[in-house]
């Protein structure tokens, strides 16, 4: 009896319980801050640095911790090369450089008001906090405006006709939250000017991938975002484009311990034998990125990446002598008068190199080999036989773009401005260059050409399924994807003539002995049944 009297209690006690619990408030179970009741994010704001002040008064640290950050400086110093990289230095072959176009470039910059030299990197008001931390979709850093938001209708250019829409920086701010596939993608998917210009397996098809697309991105799958892979120590962002992790040897990554490398891996969580069971396919991992069996192809999201930019056709004009933009059967522009052309492609297989990390950047100062085929703007390091080296699969951008016929120099245009000397409003290369030289300090003979130029990219996103990786017969075939790679041998993609002859003879040979030794038997057997009779 006394035990049925304290069953019956505890039920009693669980059902209050239950009761309590379902009469309790709701709560944001992905956040431990509701943004909204912050009294200091409820007023007005007239400007991006009001709202980076008023996170400020909580957040004390972080503005600091972004300051020592290449997503703020736009700086790396590689540590191996002792070359100063970063945005703010290096060039490409698709924009070209920042130096004196800042206010078009820096719409992409974590801060506010970086339109040229005099930019304040010290100041903690200048970092834009809503650019990595906006939830509603709604917060907008038009191009040309250094980095700033709108927050009063406004006509942009001036005398455009082009009205700027305004953002509210209060509901904004009030709905704050962590990263996402679209905060990281406003830049990064558009990086080069558009939607997957540069990176190739980078664009907006992974704001929600499906699986067949990426298997870890996969918006009903996994669903990781940028963050999960890319982890983020004092708003540090792990993974470099200027000193890439080729070869991780660390492992998987245990918490807390020291010895951890780059998160940014595929091995840092499947380690260095992911194959479980299959030892021959863990022995291919020794040399191969994982990327390379596991990306077929990139720009597979019906999103075609560019893979040649020729600067040295455009200018040209219709017989108005207006600028003129032609498009392909899709509508994805193939020419512009203040580009030039572009060549674009969709399920690009990659180009396969040895890879060992390291990067080397032809600089501003670097002369120019003309006896080259291409100027590589960088060029990846690594061989079949340094120890370091992987296999890799690769985006390979070609371009071709201006440089000084006397001083050998690749030259950095002013591009993007709308006044007199900007070459996407007058056309006009001389003007442009003088400009644009001037801002990045460098000497201009008054002589230009165009010269052709290549720059790689290393394939890492649009991981596709395991059942749709590589297969054998993709490289080991005669004209499989490695075939002309150096340092390997594949059995059935390099043959030889004399090869091919010894092994076609030493089969006939084979074929003979065996069909004679069958006729021997043969002609033995019949005597034998022939004397038994």
């Amino acid at each position: 009896m006394a035990t049925l009297t304290y069953a019956v209690a505890l039920l009693g006690l669980f059902m209050a319980g239950l009761a309590q619990a379902q009469d309790a408030k709701p709560v944001k179970l992905n956040t431990t801050a509701d943004h909204s009741k912050f009294k200091e994010l409820q007023g007005q704001f007239n400007s991006g640095p009001e709202v980076t002040k008023a996170c400020l008064s909580c957040h004390t640290e972080a503005a600091g911790q972004i300051h020592r950050t290449k997503h703020w400086t736009w700086e790396y110093v590689n540590p191996k090369t002792q070359q100063v990289l970063g945005k703010k230095h290096v060039l490409n072959n698709f924009c070209i450089s920042v130096a004196s176009n800042e206010a078009a470039c820096n719409s992409c910059h974590i801060g506010y008001g970086w339109k040229d030299a005099t930019f304040d990197f010290s100041s903690e008001t200048n970092v834009d906090c809503l650019v990595c931390h906006d939830t509603t979709g709604n917060y907008k850093k038009p191009s040309g405006l250094a980095g700033n938001v709108v927050t009063k209708e406004m006509e942009f250019p001036p005398q455009s006709g082009k009205i700027l829409k305004a953002i509210d920086l209060s509901k904004i701010s009030q709905k704050v939250g962590k990263s996402s596939r679209d905060t990281c993608g406003t830049c990064h998917f558009n990086g080069g000017g558009g939607d997957g210009v540069k990176h190739g397996d980078m664009d907006s098809s992974l704001a929600a991938p499906d699986k067949e697309l990426d298997v870890h991105m996969d918006a009903t799958g996994l669903d990781f975002t940028c963050a999960t892979c890319h982890k983020t120590s004092s708003h540090d962002v792990a993974g470099s484009r200027y000193a890439p992790t080729a070869k991780d040897a660390k492992g998987v990554h245990l918490r807390g311990a020291s010895g951890n490398g780059n998160p940014a891996t595929c091995v840092s969580c499947h380690g260095n034998t992911p194959h479980k069971g299959n030892a021959r396919m863990n022995q291919h991992a020794t040399k191969l990125a994982c990327q390379t069996c596991h990306i077929p192809e990139f720009a597979r999201g019906s999103i075609p990446t560019k893979m040649n930019w020729d600067w040295s056709t455009a200018g040209k004009r219709d017989a108005e002598g207006k600028q003129i933009t032609l498009k392909d059967a899709k509508g994805h522009i193939t020419y512009e008068s203040r580009k030039g052309d572009f060549r674009l492609e969709e399920k690009v297989k990659p180009t396969y190199i040895w890879f060992n990390g390291q990067v080397n950047y032809t600089l501003k100062t670097d002369k120019l080999d003309l006896s080259a085929p291409v100027a590589r703007i960088n060029t990846l390091g690594g061989s079949p036989d340094d120890g370091k080296s992987l296999i890799w699969p690769i985006k390979r951008f070609g371009g071709k773009q201006p440089y000084d016929t006397v001083n050998m120099t690749l030259l950095t245009p002013h591009t993007a401005g709308n006044d007199d000397t900007g070459y996407w409003k007058n056309l006009e290369w001389n003007k442009a260059i003088e400009a644009g030289v001037k801002v990045s300090g460098m000497p201009y003979s008054g002589k230009f050409d165009f010269v052709r130029t290549q720059m790689d990219w290393p394939i890492t996103h649009m991981v596709a399924p395991k059942e749709k990786a590589l297969g054998c017969v993709d490289c080991h075939a005669r004209g499989g994807r490695l075939d002309g790679l150096p340092g390997i041998y594949m059995p059935a993609g390099h043959a030889t003539a004399l090869l091919d002859k010894l092994g076609w003879g030493l089969a006939t040979l084979v074929l003979m002995a065996v069909s004679g030794h069958g006729l021997l038997r043969l002609m033995s057997r019949n005597k034998l049944t022939g004397a038994a009779k």
